[in-house]
């Protein structure tokens, strides 16, 4: 019984108006956003080789399409440089073409000669920022005859994840976006607890306003980005008719994907200390849980 009261009682409170989302308006979102610049997305795709390198680009199957498409959101040490790369969100651009979809790979650093954006803002590369870059990102991509259109879905990694979480609500999309929405968004390993920039106003990243298809991958020992803040937010989004879902994986940490990462420790922005362990089961699940849902919640063609 009490268990049931708390629950409400906390759904009754993430439905209402908060001070924090109510300062944040959308003019106030774009100008944050537009501290830094626009991308200039590929012109045209690139092959997908064994020496292929992470960069910023744009991979399609053979033929001619329509095909869906994916745009893949990095970390927070984005696509990663010389002996640093990135080799994980190379790796899930190779397994979007082969599954029969475009991948589109964005840098939302490089760039902007930013390297990192772990311990917070640099560069004016903030989330509000990265929201427009992905929803630009999908823009971009109905120009393309090989894209439907309509089939355009998110998959962010960490601080991608958090842009991914963020998109998938009606706030941020429609203040950061020209019209243009995901039709699905899966996000790996986000935070869903309150970003708090120096000088400025907090703001949630989770939000009860999501109105996308959503689905949410997360480690049980993740210590930057515990699921412990997310899981009580999506059940509340559930309760309030939200399409969301979500798995912890058990025994897991933050990054099980990035296998150039496996033993990497550090502190965190929120001064906690964190392991990255690759775990290549939970890869290949995630892998699956991934295209299973975008083939569920992607409208087909007519």
């Amino acid at each position: 019984m009490f268990a049931r009261l708390a629950f409400w009682t906390l759904l009754t409170a993430l439905l209402q108006p908060t001070t924090l989302l109510a300062q944040w308006t959308p003019d106030r979102l774009l100008g944050a956003a537009n501290l830094a610049k626009d991308l200039e997305f590929p012109a045209e795709p690139s092959s997908l080789g064994f020496f292929s390198t992470p960069r910023m680009a744009l991979y399609k199957p053979e033929g001619p399409g329509p095909f869906p498409a994916i745009v893949l959101h990095h970390q927070c040490a984005g696509l990663g440089i010389g002996p640093r790369q990135n080799q994980s969100m190379l790796t899930w651009a190779r397994e979007a073409v082969a599954q029969g979809y475009v991948a589109l790979l964005i840098d939302s650093l490089g760039p902007r000669n930013v390297d990192t954006v772990c311990m917070g803002l640099r560069g004016g590369v903030n989330f509000m920022r990265g929201v427009k870059d992905a929803l630009q990102a999908a823009r971009y991509l109905q120009k393309f005859e090989f894209v439907d259109k309509n089939r355009i879905a998110l998959a962010g990694y960490s601080w991608g994840a958090m842009i991914g979480v963020l998109a998938s609500g009606k706030l941020w999309s429609s203040a950061l976006g020209s019209g243009e929405r995901f039709a699905a968004v899966v996000s790996f390993y986000p935070g869903c607890f309150a970003i708090r920039p120096p000088n400025s106003t907090p703001y949630e990243i989770l939000n009860m306003d999501v109105d996308r298809p959503l689905l949410v991958l997360m480690g049980e020992k993740d210590t930057e980005t515990p699921p412990t803040d997310c899981v009580p937010k999506l059940e509340a989004l559930r309760a309030a008719g939200a399409l969301v879902e979500w798995h912890v994986y058990p025994e897991t940490t933050h990054c099980w994907d990035c296998q150039q990462l496996d033993g990497f420790s550090k502190t965190d922005v929120r001064g906690n200390h964190v392991v990255y362990r690759y775990d290549r089961q939970v890869t290949q699940d995630s892998k699956r849980r991934l295209f299973e849902f975008l083939q569920k919640h992607l409208p087909a063609r007519p």
